[in-house]
Parts: structure tokens; C-alpha cells; sequence
């Protein structure tokens, strides 16, 4: 990272509503050449060893719209150590890339975090049936499986993301709780 410039990154998943670290401006922004998936088990934030559930990753092909956050160039550092904490768990299931974002028509650099698909905790594209049963019944340190799912979809709905693949999946699984 150079000194003297800000650093642009790019959330898909939790880190667009709880990003945990400060900002100068957030802005809608698109990542082609990859989509935001639960391609990834979870047997810590989201499920346990004996129940994994799973996480959002971002896998390759399609495009993304997440968030892109602007930081202070005196700030940069302490960001980029804060998120390699953050997306280490388990160690190595994430890879940091640096990508190019659009937002309107400007064409920014920016650092984000990919599903490392040779990491035993990828889970690849998975059945709408598999996709339910993992979420159904993840349950890890930081909340429900279901929770995760429902929030994410609510706080894309509130910044204005429109994901018609979770919104479906969303609406499968309350179709399943409401079986229940």
C-alpha cells in the first residue's frame, strides 16, 4: 500500500451493514467476474464441527453488488490488519485479492476477500436442498445460520442491493420453517 492514498475496499456479505472499521464515504458498487455464494461450511461463526452451516463467499463467474468503503490513508493499516483477523477464521478459507470495482462510471482499485476453492471448507455450488439443510441447522458463535441468511437479505433490501438468488432462498427457507 502506498503512503499517502486511500484504500478502497469491497464488502459482499456482513461487512457491508458491520463493517467494524472506520470510513470516509460508502458507495453501491459492482464486482463482475465473480457472485456472492454460501459456498463455504462454517464450523465456527455459523455452525459447529458436528453441524457446519454456511457462509458467503464470493466465487467466480457472474458479478457482485456489494458496498465499497473508502479509508483514510493514515487508517489503511490498521484496516487491512483488522480485516485479515477478521476473515482468517478458520485460517486460509478466504484469499485477499485486490479487484476492480465500478461504481457509476468511475473504475476504482479495491481489496476484497474470495473463497480460496482448494481450502476444505469450500463447499462449492451446492443444491437448493443442501443450501436449506446447512442453514436450517448452523448454529455457531455468532448466531443462527437462519439469522445470517435473513439479515443479509434485509440489509441489501435496506442499502438498495437487489439479490434475487438469496431473496429466493430466503423465501425457501421460511416456506421450510413454516412446515416446521
Amino acid at each position: 500500500m502506498k503512503s499517502g492514498r486511500a484504500l478502497w475496499v469491497f464488502g459482499y456479505g456482513s461487512l457491508m451493514w458491520r463493517p467494524g472499521f472506520r470510513f470516509l464515504e460508502a458507495h453501491p458498487a459492482t464486482l463482475r467476474g465473480w457472485h456472492r455464494a454460501f459456498c463455504l461450511t462454517s464450523t465456527h461463526y455459523r455452525g459447529t464441527p458436528e453441524r457446519p452451516g454456511l457462509v458467503l463467499g464470493l466465487a467466480p463467474g457472474g458479478a457482485c453488488i456489494g458496498r465499497a468503503f473508502r479509508i483514510a490513508p493514515e487508517r489503511a493499516a490498521r484496516t487491512i490488519r483488522y480485516l485479515r483477523a477478521r476473515e482468517n477464521i478458520p485460517p486460509g478459507v478466504y484469499i485477499e485479492r485486490r479487484v476492480e470495482l465500478r461504481i457509476g462510471r468511475r473504475r476504482i482499485g479495491a481489496l476484497t476477500y474470495v473463497a480460496n476453492r482448494d481450502h476444505p471448507d469450500y463447499a462449492g455450488k451446492l443444491s437448493d436442498e443442501a443450501l436449506i439443510r446447512h442453514i436450517l441447522r448452523g448454529q455457531g458463535v455468532a448466531g443462527s445460520n437462519v439469522d445470517y441468511l435473513f439479515n443479509t437479505v434485509e440489509h441489501l433490501d435496506a442499502i438498495g442491493i437487489a439479490d434475487g438468488p438469496l431473496h429466493r432462498l430466503r423465501d425457501k427457507v421460511r416456506r421450510r420453517l413454516a412446515k416446521a
